[in-house]
């Protein structure tokens, strides 16, 4: 049970829940795109966000448990518009198939979630031999936003309604490398250290929605672009390291979240009317909170833009 109870300016809290968040609104007629939507918070996420009659669609690397969540799903839901493709964030080959079969499919798409990751990885590279956790967490959805951005913004001017952009990153970001992301050593094996690796990975998904949100704001473009963290939650992110596992088996009925609170700020900044107009913003516990000066840098947040465009091409 979550220690922490008190209430909010949302009048939400790190109790509530992603039904709690979005109960009695309407997201019909919506569609959106959940990754890593095959366990965990992203499940969770879909599931709500096809209750509140949200078109979703699951980005998922492991096309049998996507599936299995899509039935699942729609078992609770009967009426759930849900459709799962394939989706693998830490090959670009596979998010661009992925975006050329969204935009070949014809639907609009109103609010994107940017949720797939990894967390404390050993040193590995990814398909495109880039350190696995940058890739994954930061430059794949990167690439997916920048390819999906057009669509949005089609959708946003022909429904005359407010396009969302969710980055998921975490209270991790306040804890990267010293410089904050390692540009010059992105792939050093030899200074790798992999909690430092995975707070620089959700240092770059604060600081993309921030230089998101500033061009989408100057290209006077009706859609806001925020980052959020879930809170700290039982989920298989920690089966990398041990030692967290085990803390997590010892802790988690008094201090970390469960699943149902762990998708509520993501559902809370999706789907809430509260929300409306807000963009570069860090929420936690589905209210605003602060992020780390780091993440605030706007000369940062430019350089990554640079380094991630160059990296995705």
């Amino acid at each position: 049970m979550w220690l922490f109870r008190k209430k909010c300016p949302s009048g939400f809290s790190s109790s509530s829940t992603a039904e709690e968040v979005t109960q009695g609104i309407d997201g019909t007629g919506l569609t959106a795109i959940v990754t890593g939507a095959s366990s965990g918070i992203g499940s969770e996420t879909s599931r709500v966000l096809a209750l509140r009659g949200v078109h979703v669609i699951m980005g998922v690397r492991n096309m049998a448990a996507g599936k299995d969540v899509e039935e699942s799903i729609v078992k609770q839901v009967p009426a759930a518009k849900i459709d799962t493709m394939e989706l693998d964030l830490s090959s670009f080959s596979s998010v661009k198939k992925f975006t050329s079969d969204f935009k070949s499919s014809g639907l609009p798409l109103n609010i994107l979630i940017n949720n797939a990751g990894v967390m404390a990885t050993p040193f590995t590279l990814s398909k495109d031999s880039i350190e696995l956790q940058f890739a994954t967490n930061h430059l794949g959805h990167f690439l997916l936003t920048e390819l999906l951005l057009d669509n949005m913004k089609k959708t946003a001017r022909k429904s005359d309604k407010e396009g969302r952009i969710v980055n998921l990153s975490s209270l991790a970001h306040k804890f990267p490398y010293r410089e904050g992301i390692q540009f010059d050593s992105i792939n050093d094996k030899s200074g790798y250290e992999s909690l430092y690796a995975y707070g620089q990975s959700k240092l770059a998904n604060v600081l993309h929605a921030n230089e998101l949100a500033r061009c989408l704001k100057k290209d006077g473009v009706n859609i806001t672009a925020n980052s959020l963290h879930p809170g700290s939650i039982v989920t298989n992110l920690f089966r990398h390291n041990g030692v967290f596992n085990g803390l997590v088996n010892v802790l988690s009925r008094f201090v970390l979240k469960n699943v149902q609170q762990g998708a509520a700020t993501t559902c809370y900044v999706a789907l809430h009317p509260q929300v409306k107009g807000m963009s570069g913003e860090y929420f936690a516990d589905s209210n605003v909170s602060e992020a780390s000066p780091q993440a605030r840098d706007m000369e940062l947040a430019k350089k990554l833009w640079d380094f991630s465009k160059n990296l995705t091409r």
